[in-house]
């Protein structure tokens, strides 16, 4: 009957978290769509529109839609190369010389040609659209159309492009293209090139191999001729923001390494090639992107020519444009048509008449392109909306009118020359606002949501919530029944999923799974519901509908708002330890105000419906104190390791976070890595301390083994890896190849033996000391009501307390040695504390891998994560009565003061909800040359990486239960008794064997616990869905709101997961025991 209990228990809470998933996917279907991608592509053949072409491309041979200007083009992309980096540097005051930064006057070639050859070169500041990665931003360079925000999750996952872009329409003219650099558009355009050198990207940790083998080839290609058109993707910069930032000195050395490129790619240049050097993209103060601020949105643009490109000089502040205004640009001054799906504008200065001394010529010929680049986007428009109906209609129809009038008025303008100065005014400023216009509607109108799918998701995740509360109240209820629980919802489930499947089926509609996962959780919600109905019919009172206590709920409350407020969720890293405070203060005071922290004699008045304790408090008033103070100080530190968002720039970020390898004083990082170590080894010895203390390190059982003797050593191996990735820069050339092997052994070796120590566990969970002696038994009766071996549980139940009480004596009687005649038949250590033990072990094998991933000096936060969580646990424990025979339970305030503190500690670890704060390094610890062409390990490396805190806190969510038994060893020491005297002795405390007196409790109070976190975490993930629907057009909903849902969305899934196997693994030592007893009962009874 438990066996069945158990599995009951872990299936429905699966099931309760699928219900949650269920909700998540088809909120995030509704929510995260991407737009629809046309398959139409631009022909020669096909002219953008009605009316005759340029009178530029009339007759002329290769001539498209307009005659090409340049037959050769050499394009530069440095990746990440922001504005400032590029910018002319100049002193803000006169006189004064300018500042001096590490990125600013290295690219002092591009000053110097704009200075001497003012109508050859122009600098723009180029602003692209986010998301700022490096894949929506290729797709946005060679398509000229806006990336949408899922796109960003595909950064790393690169597919190939379906869209009219560039690179096709190069290959279809047949120009010979040729490309080196980032292996990414080898996924993007597959076989598009003639010739091409890929190198290796993800690894951001390496800062040359790329760049030199593209210096390897780029010469001697551009010398050899065979090409039209060159690509040269640089990496360095990118790579060197990710590991030292741009204020590092490594940063002023990428850059004049690529102004040394800029000058030998311009000596090379003949008159018919264009040289553009472009960055994809920005990067913030610490060097990463992926997000909309300033600094990320913000690359630089140059363009050079041998042959004179403008009729004036540049203007004294470069001007603005967005990014994707190079593709018309580049397809029209290459002869080549615009690809189909084009939204962005050509750069018109680009196409005046540089040598007519005439000025409306030079104005005509910027119409012309405008006008073609009109058409094409008019013609795009007309075609996505037939297909799409997701642009504004009154927007689209007012468009459409304004591209008629000044089509219409360019007509004319052809038609009558003598009028063209004045026609021109009008004329240019229309096709520009005309363009300018779809793009503010495509910006606006691609964020495109199905509000059904987002209402539908939004209320089952409000009903799973609403159903882990009432469930949570009913397991303690007497005569719960596990298995109407699990059977029920799966029948219903499985019924809703048919029934959509048939209706689906008959009216001939697409069958996706999102949806049918959707009905059959509907569907398992219904008894549920209908049983809560009915106890809401049954008039009871409301505290006993929502046992919630008043304070939680307030809290519970005020957490659900705040992620209504983009302030608040930015300001949550703040926020949150202010919450985690409070509870804090708010549990000491309720343990004062119930009397817990006064002498007993006082407590003879219940005060505000609070009961007056039925035992003697196990802290005293100091104690509690103590240990309030020290959560609160705890926390105050662990906010020194903290990263500031993006949109609080008077905020300075944690200098701790770095790695020690960004540190430059020798003698600083020295002192850092011993204070690494030092958190290493005092967390070390922390747990076994802890083990030694509840338990006896002494067991051959080999998870004790274990943690003698693999624990250090992986530590030793987590040493030596931090040692080597600190000072790999300095290492002597002769020992670079050991350095770069052990960099790769260590990491895994602490991997593996974690894993190992992981699946001892599993094994042989329980780690208990068992001793015989020589001797006559002690005259002691096991009462039992049957005969032989124990034939059932019940029987088991029955006899396991009393021998468990048996062995306790039988040990104490061999450590009291003025009683050493007394024989010894069994003595058994560990019993008490065998559960916590377990997950104890369990958290610290899991520790050690996770913090490989982070920074050095993130093991101070890990170690305060540890001591923090004794603490709570300890106060947590002062506050909750131990109720025999049960039902067993764990306030609320306890659960949520353990989730607060995993949000505390994902914002101590240096993590922000927002994507370019991932820790993208930690896909290269143990693999720091990548991973190859798979993806789901660096995937799994920076997920672990970004979710730890979810994973240990979800992981040692059983503590709460377990921790108040574990307490019971701290109440009044049993008093020895006289020689002599033959009085009976007070009982040592059964600790966490109480649990085992009474099965159904344990499972019940398992179940409660669960379902009572899943509902904490179910309300931040309700919240989020909730905010990012009802603030879709809100200004920062693809900043804030959007990347937060995520993060909660991916944060539930890790906390339910790790919830999951935290229980089991207590499920697994409570067989154990069971076999371990019904092994001796048996050894009793021969």
């Amino acid at each position: 009957m438990s066996k069945m209990q158990k599995i009951s228990v872990l299936l429905f809470l699966a099931w309760v978290s699928f219900l949650f998933y269920a909700g998540i996917a088809l909120f995030t279907g509704g929510f995260l769509l991407t737009r629809l991608e046309l398959s139409n592509h631009s022909s020669c053949r096909e002219p953008p529109g009605p009316g005759s072409l340029p009178w530029g491309s009339r007759g002329e041979p290769g001539a498209c839609w307009m005659a090409s200007r340049f037959s050769r083009v050499v394009l530069v992309l440095i990746d990440a190369l922001r504005f400032d980096f590029a910018q002319p540097q100049r002193s803000h005051v006169p006189g004064e010389p300018p500042v001096s930064l590490p990125f600013l006057g290295k690219l002092g070639s591009l000053q110097r040609i704009l200075e001497i050859q003012p109508h050859h070169a122009r600098l723009y500041q180029s602003k692209a659209h986010p998301p700022t990665t490096t894949m929506q931003r290729l797709k946005a360079l060679t398509t000229g159309s806006l990336p949408t925000f899922i796109d960003a999750g595909s950064n790393f996952a690169s597919y190939a492009i379906v869209e009219d872009n560039l690179i096709k329409q190069l290959t279809n003219a047949g120009r010979r293209v040729v490309f080196m650099g980032d292996d990414t558009w080898k996924d993007l355009f597959p076989g598009a090139f003639s010739q091409a050198f890929f190198f290796p990207s993800f690894n951001v940790r390496d800062l040359h191999t790329v760049d030199n083998g593209i210096l390897e080839h780029l010469y001697p290609t551009m010398d050899s001729g065979e090409w039209d058109v060159l690509i040269a993707h640089f990496l360095g910069v990118d790579h060197c923001g990710h590991k030292h930032g741009p204020y590092h000195p490594e940063m002023a050395k990428k850059l004049s390494q690529m102004d040394q490129v800029i000058q030998e790619l311009v000596e090379r240049l003949e008159n018919d090639t264009l040289l553009v050097v472009i960055g994809d993209h920005g990067m913030t103060m610490s060097g990463d992107h992926g997000g909309d601020s300033e600094l990320e949105i913000s690359a630089a643009l140059f363009l050079y020519s041998p042959a004179a490109l403008f009729p004036s000089a540049p203007p004294e502040e470069p001007e603005v444009i967005p990014q994707i205004s190079l593709v018309p640009t580049l397809a029209l001054l290459l002869g080549l048509p615009i690809p189909f799906g084009n939204i962005g504008e050509v750069i018109a200065e680009l196409f005046s008449e540089v040598e007519d001394s005439q000025p409306h010529f030079s104005a005509l010929a910027q119409a012309s392109a405008l006008h073609l680049n009109a058409q094409q986007v008019s013609r795009f428009l007309y075609t996505y909306s037939a297909a799409a109906q997701d642009l504004q209609v009154k927007e689209l129809h007012r468009l459409q009118n304004l591209f008629s009038k000044a089509s219409a008025d360019y007509q004319r303008l052809l038609q009558s020359p003598q009028r063209a100065e004045a026609a021109l005014q009008t004329v240019i400023p229309e096709l520009q606002q005309f363009l300018r216009g779809v793009q503010a509607m495509c910006l606006e109108s691609w964020a495109r949501f199905s509000l059904i799918r987002m209402a539908v998701g939004a209320a089952i995740l409000a009903a799973a919530c609403f159903l882990c509360l009432l469930v949570s109240q009913w397991a303690t209820s007497p005569g719960f029944c596990f298995h109407r629980l699990l059977l029920i919802p799966m029948a219903w489930g499985l019924a809703g999923a048919i029934v959509c499947a048939g209706l689906l089926a008959t009216t001939e509609l697409k069958l996706d799974p999102v949806i049918l996962g959707a009905m059959a959780a509907v569907g398992s919600l219904l008894p549920f519901l209908w049983k809560a109905s009915a106890d809401w019919g049954s008039k009871r009172p409301l505290a006993a509908l929502l046992p919630i206590p008043g304070p939680v709920l307030l809290l519970l409350l005020i957490r659900f708002a705040a992620f209504f407020s983009d302030s608040f969720v930015v300001a949550e890293a703040r926020a949150t330890p202010f919450l985690l405070g409070s509870l804090i203060l708010l549990l000491v005071v309720r343990l004062h105000w119930e009397g817990r922290l006064l002498p007993p004699k006082l407590l003879t008045i219940p005060r505000l419906g609070f009961s007056a304790p039925t035992g003697p408090p196990r802290h005293n008033g100091v104690q509690a104190l103590g240990l309030g103070v020290g959560l609160l100080l705890c926390i105050r530190l662990a906010g020194l390791f903290h990263r500031c968002p993006e949109e609080t720039p008077a905020c300075r970020s944690s200098p701790w976070l770095s790695p020690l390898a960004s540190m430059v004083g020798g003698r600083a990082k020295n002192l850092w890595y011993g204070a690494c170590v030092g958190a290493l080894v005092a967390l070390l010895a922390a747990v076994r301390l802890w083990l030694r203390r509840y338990g006896d390190l002494k067991s051959p059982e080999p998870p004790v083994l274990f943690v003698r003797w693999g624990l250090p050593v992986m530590v030793l191996g987590t040493a030596a890896y931090w040692a080597l990735a600190s000072g790999a820069d300095e290492a002597p050339p002769r020992l670079r190849a050991l350095v770069a092997g052990a960099s790769v052994v260590l990491p895994r070796a602490v991997a593996g033996l974690a894993a190992s120590g992981l699946m001892l566990l599993l094994w042989r969970p329980v780690t208990v000391l068992v001793k015989a002696a020589t001797g006559a038994p002690k005259s002691r009766t096991v009462l039992a009501p049957f005969s032989g071996p124990p034939t059932s549980q019940a029987d088991l139940d029955y006899v396991v307390p009393q021998i468990y009480r048996h062995m306790q004596e039988e040990f104490r009687g061999r450590l009291e040695r003025a009683k050493p005649q007394r024989p010894l038949t069994v003595a058994a250590r560990q019993l008490g504390s065998v559960y916590s033990a377990a997950v104890v072990t369990a958290l610290t094998l899991l520790a050690f891998p996770l913090l490989l991933l982070h920074a050095e000096r993130i093991s101070l936060v890990f170690l305060l994560l540890f001591l923090q969580s004794f603490l709570l646990l300890h106060l947590l424990a002062a506050g909750i009565p131990i109720t025999t025979p049960g039902p067993f339970t764990v306030p609320w305030q306890a659960v949520s003061a353990w989730a607060l503190m995993a949000t505390q500690t994902f914002y101590s670890t240096g993590h922000q909800p927002v994507f370019p704060a991932i820790h993208w390094h930690a896909a290269f610890v143990g693999f720091p040359e990548g991973h190859g062409s798979s993806t789901w390990l660096p995937a799994l490396l920076v997920g672990a990486n970004t979710f730890a805190s979810h994973l240990l806190f979800a992981v040692g969510c059983p503590l709460l239960l377990l921790w108040p038994f574990l307490c019971e060893s701290q109440g009044p020491q049993k008093r020895r008794q006289p020689p002599g005297n033959e009085a009976e002795e007070e009982e040592e405390p059964l600790m966490e064997m109480r649990l085992r007196d009474v099965p159904h409790h344990f499972n019940a109070a398992l179940l409660q616990l669960g379902l009572k976190y899943l509902f904490v975490l179910g309300i931040q993930i309700l919240a989020c869905a909730l905010a990012a629907s009802v603030l879709r057009r809100h200004l920062m909903v693809w900043k804030v709101f959007a990347p937060k849902f995520i993060f909660e969305a991916v944060g539930f899934i890790v906390s339910s997961v790790g919830l999951f196997l935290g229980i089991a693994l207590v499920m697994r030592v409570d067989g154990a025991v069971n076999s371990w007893f019904r092994q001796l009962v048996l050894a009793q009874q021969r």
